[in-house]
């Protein structure tokens, strides 16, 4: 899969993200799934799929901001009119499965590490943000093996979708936690000078 199918360049892609999505938080998490996805293609084999990896994280969430009610439906849309390819927009859509009203299923190793990493993502943030360095560069799988069992911690992440991606990739959940940490780490100092830039 080449990341000219995507038919975006990385500032076209951030540039569609941008005009809708507002939301610094939105924002930062469509960063930090960019990222995530980068260092997984990288950790996989994929590297000279990295960029299309990563713009699949970027534009993931493109329409929640402005469609909560018609996530992963209304995207093929926004995605299609910013010209995104039909394999950028699979990918996208295929996050949701299962969860909203899409028949795209998650089948490229891309789309399932999205999936699982997704959801995990927050979670893993909303631990990090706790602690006293405020960085997952600390942060360790125990830990978030705590909060994951506390269900009213980070109560909008989803448990069930963070085990179903997991199983999807048919990995252990620490295996999953873990590299996600290790994900989430590669990218966190970029994220913070981008999120200064936007302030």
């Amino acid at each position: 899969m080449s990341a000219l199918q995507s038919n975006l360049t990385r500032q076209q892609a951030w540039d569609l993200l941008a005009k809708h999505n507002k939301d610094p938080f939105h924002l930062q998490h469509a960063l930090t799934v960019e990222g995530i996805m980068k260092w997984y293609a990288k950790e996989h084999g994929f590297a000279g799929d990295e960029e299309f990896w990563g713009i699949v994280g970027l534009l993931h969430d493109i329409d929640f901001e402005e469609y909560p009610d018609q996530h992963c439906i209304k995207a093929p849309e926004l995605l299609a009119s910013g010209g995104a390819g039909d394999a950028l927009i699979h990918a996208v859509v295929s996050h949701g499965y299962g969860i909203v009203d899409v028949d795209a299923k998650p089948e490229h190793l891309m789309e399932k590490v999205l999936f699982a990493a997704d959801e995990l993502s927050g979670l893993i943030w909303a631990a990090a943000i706790i602690r006293p360095s405020k960085s997952v560069m600390d942060l360790e799988v125990k830990s978030v093996r705590k909060k994951f069992k506390t269900l009213n911690f980070a109560a909008g992440c989803n448990r069930e979708i963070i085990e179903q991606g997991a199983s999807l990739l048919g990995w252990e959940l620490d295996t999953l936690i873990e590299k996600t940490i290790l994900a989430m780490r590669s990218c966190e100092a970029d994220i913070n000078t981008a999120m200064e830039n936007i302030k």
